[in-house]
Parts: C-alpha cells; sequence; structure tokens
C-alpha cells in the first residue's frame, strides 16, 4: 500500500468510524447473536490473494457490527464506563502510524519523556502526592490495564519486604497480602501470579457502606504475626467495582505504616473524579500509599488500554522488573539520566499510550474534563433519586459518584428475570452484582454521549419492563 493508497484508505476508514459514532443510538446495545454465529460467517481460509477495502469494510458492517457490544453506545450502563473519544482514537491512530516501540529511552526519546510528562500533569490535576512526580523519588508509568499495576506493585512489596532476594532465590517465607471482600478479583490474580499463593491472600469484612474496616484488617495483621507469617502487601480501593465503595485509605495507610506493609491504591475507576476539586475526598490518606493507579480508560475519555500506574520510591519496582541483557544495554541507559520504561513493568515492549492521553488532555482541557466527570455524577443522583422515589424498587447503596446499585422489591428471581428482559431488548444494558446475598442491579453512567435524555429512557423502560413481569 502506498502512501497515497494509504491517505486514501485512511479516510475511508475515518469515515467508517464517524458514521458508526453517528448510529451508535441505533443499535441494539448488547450483541443479538448466539455462540458460533460470527465464525458460522467467515470463510475456513484466508484469502491467497489480497482483497480490496471496500470488501473488508462491507464485511465490518455485514459480518463484525452484529456481533458487537456497543461498549460507546450511550445507552451502556454495564460493568463500568469504557468510555472512548475522538481525540483519543486519532492519538491511537497516530501511535500507530510512528509504530513506536518504547521498551527503552533511545528507541524513541519522545515516546518515555512525553508519558513522563503527562503523568506529572497528572499529579497535579488530580490533587496526587508530590512524591508521586518523577522530579521526586518516584514516578509514573502507563500500564495496559488496573491488573497489571496491581500485580506490578505486588511484585515490588514483595521485593521490598524479602530484602530484594525473591527474584534469585524465588519465595523464602510465607507472606500475606489483605485487601478487602470488595476489592477486584485482580488481587487474587496478581498474588497467585507473583508465587505466593491465593490461600495467603486475606478478605477482610467490610462495614455497611462496604467499605473496608480498618480494626479487621489490623486484627488479621496481627493473627499473621502471630501464627509467624510476614504481612507484606495491603490493597486499598477507592471505587469498588461492584458499588463503587471507597475503603478508609488514612487509616489503613497508618496500619501499613505501623506494621511496615506496602499500600497500594486501586483507584481505577474513582481516580478520573478527583481531576474536580469537590471529589479529591477520594484521595484522603493517598499520601500514606507506596503507589496508587487509576484508569483513564474508564472515564477520562481515553481509549482502551491505560492505566497510570504511580510509585512514591521506584527503586523497588525497578529491581523487581529490571533484566538487563546485552543485546539492551546503550549509553543512556548507563548514565542513569533517562527512564527505561521496560524495568517498570512486566512486558519488554510497548506501545506509544501518552500519546492518545496527551490528546485527550490537549483536546478537552482541565474545564471540559471536569464537566464531564460532574455531568455523569449528577446524572447519577438524579437517577437515584428516582429510585428512592418509586415504592417498587430500593437504592442498595450509598452512591457517591457515578454508579447505582438498587433492585425490584421483588425476590432474586424477580430482579434476574427483570435483568434479562431489559438486556434482551437492546433498549440499555446492565449488569448485576450481589449485596449481602441479594441480586442487586447497577446502572454505570460514564458514556461519553450519554445524556439526560438515556438516562431518563433507561429509567421509563425498566419501570415499564417490571411492571409487565409483575402481570
Amino acid at each position: 500500500m502506498t502512501p497515497e493508497e494509504f491517505r486514501a484508505a485512511g479516510h475511508a476508514v475515518i469515515d467508517w468510524v464517524a458514521h458508526y459514532l453517528e448510529m451508535l443510538e441505533q443499535y441494539p446495545v448488547l450483541a443479538q447473536v448466539e455462540p458460533g454465529a460470527i465464525r458460522d460467517r467467515l470463510p475456513d481460509t484466508p484469502p491467497s490473494e489480497g482483497e480490496p477495502l471496500e470488501a473488508i469494510l462491507a464485511d465490518l458492517d455485514t459480518i463484525i457490527l452484529p456481533g458487537i457490544t456497543h461498549w460507546q453506545s450511550p445507552r451502556f450502563f454495564g460493568y463500568f464506563p469504557a468510555n472512548a473519544s475522538p481525540p483519543a482514537i486519532l492519538g491511537d491512530l497516530v501511535s500507530s502510524g510512528l509504530g513506536v516501540q518504547g521498551m527503552l529511552w533511545s528507541t524513541s526519546p519522545a515516546c518515555t519523556e512525553l508519558e513522563t510528562h503527562v503523568l506529572d500533569w497528572l499529579v497535579d490535576l488530580l490533587g496526587l502526592p508530590p512524591a508521586f512526580r518523577s522530579s521526586a523519588s518516584g514516578g509514573g508509568v502507563i500500564q495496559d490495564t488496573a491488573s497489571s499495576a496491581t500485580l506490578c506493585a505486588m511484585l515490588a512489596a514483595r521485593e521490598r519486604t524479602t530484602d530484594f532476594a525473591t527474584n534469585r532465590h524465588g519465595v523464602d517465607r510465607p507472606l500475606t497480602a489483605y485487601a478487602s471482600s470488595q476489592a477486584h478479583s485482580s488481587v487474587e490474580k496478581a498474588i497467585a501470579i507473583a508465587g505466593v499463593g491465593k490461600d495467603r491472600l486475606r478478605l477482610i469484612e467490610v462495614d455497611d457502606h462496604f467499605a473496608m474496616r480498618p480494626d479487621m484488617l489490623e486484627r488479621a495483621i496481627r493473627a499473621d504475626l502471630d501464627a509467624g507469617l510476614t504481612p507484606f502487601f495491603v490493597c486499598a480501593t477507592v471505587g469498588t467495582t461492584s458499588v463503587t465503595a471507597i475503603d478508609p485509605v488514612a487509616a489503613i495507610g497508618t496500619i501499613c505504616r505501623h506494621h511496615g506493609l506496602w499500600l497500594h491504591v486501586d483507584a481505577a475507576l474513582a481516580g478520573s473524579a478527583a481531576i474536580c476539586p469537590e471529589f479529591r475526598w477520594v484521595h484522603d490518606g493517598v499520601e500514606l500509599a507506596d503507589s496508587y493507579c487509576f484508569n483513564p480508560h474508564k472515564w477520562l475519555l481515553t481509549n482502551f488500554d491505560c492505566d497510570c500506574l504511580y510509585v512514591a520510591d521506584r527503586e523497588p519496582l525497578i529491581k523487581a522488573l529490571s533484566v538487563v541483557p546485552e543485546y539492551l544495554r546503550n549509553v543512556a541507559t548507563e548514565s542513569g539520566a533517562v527512564f527505561d520504561y521496560r524495568d517498570w513493568h512486566v512486558p519488554l515492549g510497548r506501545r506509544f499510550r501518552a500519546l492518545k492521553l496527551w490528546f485527550v488532555l490537549r483536546h478537552y482541557g482541565v474545564a471540559g474534563l471536569q464537566r464531564h466527570i460532574r455531568h455523569h455524577v449528577q446524572l447519577a443522583r438524579t437517577v437515584a433519586d428516582w429510585v428512592r422515589d418509586d415504592p417498587a424498587f430500593e437504592l442498595v447503596a450509598p452512591v457517591p459518584l457515578n454508579l447505582v446499585c438498587f433492585r425490584h422489591r421483588g425476590d432474586d428471581a424477580f430482579n434476574e428475570a427483570l435483568l434479562s428482559r431489559l438486556n434482551a431488548s437492546g433498549e440499555l444494558f446492565l449488569t448485576h452484582t450481589k449485596l449481602g446475598g441479594r441480586l442487586v442491579l447497577r446502572l454505570a453512567i460514564g458514556g461519553t454521549y450519554t445524556e439526560q435524555r438515556h438516562v431518563q429512557a433507561a429509567w421509563d423502560t425498566i419501570r415499564a419492563s417490571a411492571r409487565a413481569l409483575s402481570g
């Protein structure tokens, strides 16, 4: 494909994406296909000769789109926001066009230095502690997801706790880690990958607001110490997946400092809210954290994948993950004057993810991103008011930000049937969780294009479907 051919094809693809965004509301939110339906329409072998772009785009329409659940739909309220935006898409396009492999500073200095600079911007924009800035002993790095960030934080904690001997000799003592019973499953996965063992993860009880109880954390740590075990890592969550619960980070951090444990704060969703000064209370106590992460790809208009991991002291992270074969040695690295981000995460290779984040920050500006967050928080509060005012429904968790957890006052079977009916309609998409043994519906607001009319239509559909099920 020549540059001229690429230019024409690029225009056609951008037109296709722009048309898709224009038509988002016309598609059923949840893919309406059976398992195997997409593969059944694909040929058994790839073409022996190349095909024109027009044929590929036509198959996008007829084969691929029917199997897409439209995460960018303004009527998508499931799981968590995964919002993309046109500036982020364009930033990704430029990144793909440059084809940078940013494993070392020397392999593309701009890839490293833009990432360092943008992450320093975010320290200030989110009101994070100065220790997370690159000019201090810490710094930030873009990971793919918060799951990877949790793993890297745990590996750094493991190395610090074992005096940097684990990478040489393996885990030589019985370590224990702690998170609330509402923490993300990535903590359990990380402790397995890190070789500590799933049976060494203690899930701590939560309070009436589903936040970790510091007194129960203290009790669990002391019990493990008395049993001859070595507590080493605590994950506090700022915005749990099920209900957006905010763990009391300051109290947890005080306990960690007392016992010498690494504190990681997972703010995957809720961290973005702190770009608004009135929501920076979610970061109370983060100054006591050894590491912190949040996902711009959840609620800051930056398409997947983009997680920002910060550490107050980068040395344990780098020592846990650095391997330097001869073929990667170079003058810049040996000088110690640059960051080689390959030492800050598991993979060697890395994409130029900072470009899409840079595009977003520059296009929308701080004020535009603040309007985005405030709008969604207000919409969630409106939905919560509707639930409270309807005697057929109940609100089952606080609504600190953009997630509303509610249920019909019927039994679990009724709520499950209601959820299935709603999602099958294609008019909206919700997901569920279980709280106190009861099935609960979750309505997460955070889409780039979600407006008041979309949440109003969703609530009207929910009420009408419940009435129809009630007979």
